[in-house]
């Protein structure tokens, strides 16, 4: 398997500018999909070929039927998953870069700096708001739904469970011949390990939209409060002026 350490770098920069939620789901991709898939994934597949036989000495019978029983290789199907994942996160990533070098562009220029917020906080964080929170909740869903897909393409491809038997009557196979993989019940359980892992994913991509969304509209709701009390207090202010200017004149 290539190497993550370009991925996980990037990725870590974006850990930066996440949401706490985004946060706990950057740690699950590191340690759980990444980490255990470089240590362990390829230990538990290494003899998927290779461990993969057929009752028949017919040429060329076991790599059809290998190739049926597993069009896409597990390793690989993980390691696309992985990646079309992370891709939303790269690109609002690359988003903050570019709205970073546009603003130290502006700063240079002395245009309108008063006029626009910073995109980071005096502590560095990058402020959610704008067009930079809307990619943001951009990279969420366009997660999820990868997500969802992968998970509903591994059940479509081959199951979540691995038999220790496949039957097959492709040609050049003479007749139905019975293929066996290698330790079925451990990759079965690297298979729900992994999916559990995705299922996590999912749920904590559910709950950081649920988070942004109760956040933003609680602070709208604060700025609602807000005006309404303002626009009270100056509507009370103007009917006191009013009643008191009304009552001298008649005076």
């Amino acid at each position: 398997m290539g190497d993550w350490n370009l991925l996980g770098k990037l990725l870590e920069s974006a850990q930066e500018h996440s949401t706490v939620v985004g946060k706990v789901w950057l740690t699950v991709l590191f340690i759980f999909r990444i980490l255990v898939l470089g240590t362990a994934a390829e230990k538990v597949w290494g003899d998927e070929q290779s461990g993969f036989t057929c009752d028949t000495k017919q040429p060329g019978c076991q790599n059809v039927c290998y190739d049926k029983t597993f069009p896409i290789s597990h390793i690989r199907f993980w390691v696309m998953q992985i990646i079309f994942v992370s891709t939303p996160t790269l690109i609002y990533l690359g988003h903050i870069l570019h709205l970073v070098r546009m603003e130290e562009k502006e700063k240079q220029k002395e245009k309108d700096l008063a006029k626009k917020a910073p995109v980071k906080d005096d502590r560095g964080h990058v402020r959610l708001h704008g067009v930079l929170l809307r990619t943001y909740v951009f990279n969420i869903i366009f997660k999820t739904l990868f997500e969802v897909a992968f998970i509903v393409a591994q059940y479509f491809l081959y199951g979540f469970e691995l038999k220790p038997m496949y039957t097959c009557n492709r040609a050049p196979c003479p007749n139905v011949v019975n293929c066996y993989i290698s330790r079925p019940t451990e990759k079965t359980i690297f298979i729900l390990f992994m999916l559990a892992v995705a299922c996590i994913s999912l749920l904590l991509n559910l709950v950081e939209m649920y988070h942004l969304g109760f956040t933003k509209c609680h602070q709208g709701l604060q700025m609602c409060l807000l005006v309404h009390w303002i626009s009270h207090l100056l509507n009370t202010a103007t009917h006191t002026h009013t009643h008191t200017h009304t009552h001298t004149r008649i005076h």
